[in-house]
């Protein structure tokens, strides 16, 4: 049985003493549960914490925002009457006000171990305030469902933004609360901080690797539906900065990606001479879907479905960053003059392209748009990020 942060703080007395006289605040969302799926903040309360406040991220949280960029407002919990603050709305940044609500704030979300996915920059924002206020922030530990796995360019300075924290590589495979002991370190914050770690958390071993087989999922945020689409994210989030549709408007949300103008068993083909070896540990299937919402709404569009799942998955050989980024390549050579790069503002950034802002520097993109470099020049590029990056941060794990 896996122990998640706040079932072990629920169900030992010791580790809430030191909360005992103090005002405490909620970090959460939907997914912010026990095992037994009671709501972290109804189970906090029922044992006798001293609630005086609770704290919403991207999506708010209830999780009722749907897409990026979609701001969510402060308003009062009806059943345990305490302030809610957004984090995603009129600030990004707890306000002096809202600091001065609590004491200690304990942070329960359910990441998804890659940098673009904003509650780990909340993280950091709240460590930075709280070293100012003189607060105290735990992290109430759950898993991170795409394991240990590092990959991608690691983001460059002068590419911060929320979706960008600070120089980690996409997926980082550290949970939140390991996260947050290297923000300590390498921000310099001087702030209380603990972790409540998990119990039981095994993220070598399969078949579920980084998420339990015991555990419920819930999406995180709206179109994190399930443990695929966690598997993918790291890969398929970088849609967001293109063209083609990622997937919603549909049921399968960021598992797949396609458009009305391409030919997925050419895409799929191309993708196969550029880097077959990045096609590894998961299945590709040729879709169509037509969009409810968002881009190509009403459209008929042809894709491709990623399954890092069932007898396909191998969990050291799948590598989404990559997957991705060859079917990004394949579209360039089949079709060089496509227009590939979405141009809007991308989580309050502007004046830089959004694929850009989502892979902390231009690399990505040049080596998509070059026609002459090859696959040997990524991995190369990306191995030397990865290995610096699993050398820094091994020492912080805890698990």
């Amino acid at each position: 049985m896996t122990l998640f942060g706040i079932d072990r703080l629920l169900a030992e007395p010791e580790l809430r003493r030191p909360l005992e006289g103090k005002r405490v605040a909620l970090l959460a969302h939907p997914a912010s549960v026990t095992r037994d799926l009671t709501h972290s903040l109804d189970a906090l309360a029922a044992a006798g914490v001293n609630l005086s406040a609770a704290f919403g991220p991207q999506h708010g949280l209830r999780g009722d925002k749907q897409d990026n960029m979609v701001e969510s407002e402060d308003f009062t919990d009806p059943l345990h009457n305490i302030p809610v603050f957004s984090l995603y709305g009129e600030v990004r940044r707890p306000t002096g006000e809202s600091m001065e609500t609590f004491d200690v704030i304990l942070i329960d979300l359910q990441d998804l171990g890659c940098r673009i996915y904003t509650f780990i920059t909340t993280l950091l924002y709240i460590l930075e305030a709280a070293a100012v206020h003189g607060k105290g922030v735990w992290v109430l530990d759950r898993p991170n469902p795409a394991g240990r796995p590092i990959e991608g360019f690691t983001l460059h300075e002068g590419w911060e933004s929320f979706v960008g924290a600070g120089p980690i590589p996409m997926r980082h495979g550290l949970t939140l609360g390991e996260l947050g002991r290297w923000f300590v370190d390498h921000f310099r914050l001087d702030v209380d901080y603990r972790v409540i770690e998990m119990q039981g958390w095994t993220p070598e071993h399969g078949p579920g690797f980084g998420w339990p087989e015991n555990r419920v999922w819930i999406n995180p945020s709206p179109n994190a539906a399930n443990l695929n689409m966690a598997r993918a994210y790291a890969g398929t989030v970088m849609l967001e900065g293109t063209t083609l549709s990622e997937g919603r408007g549909t049921t399968r949300p960021l598992e797949l990606f396609g458009a009305p103008d391409i030919d997925p068993h050419a895409v799929l083909k191309e993708m196969g001479r550029i880097a077959p070896q990045w096609l590894e540990g998961c299945k590709l299937r040729e879709v169509h879907f037509e969009p409810t919402f968002h881009k190509h709404v009403g459209q008929l569009c042809a894709g491709l479905h990623i399954h890092a799942e069932g007898g396909w998955y191998d969990h050291q050989t799948f590598k989404p960053w990559r997957l991705q980024t060859a079917a990004f390549k394949a579209i360039r050579n089949l079709c060089p003059n496509y227009s590939l790069w979405r141009d809007f503002p991308y989580e309050y950034e502007f004046g830089k392209l959004a694929i850009d802002v989502i892979n902390g520097s231009p690399l990505l993109r040049e080596w998509v748009d070059d026609i002459t470099s090859v696959a040997g020049d990524l991995e190369q590029a990306a191995s030397a990020d990865e290995e610096a990056w699993a050398d820094e941060s091994r020492r912080y794990r805890l698990y």
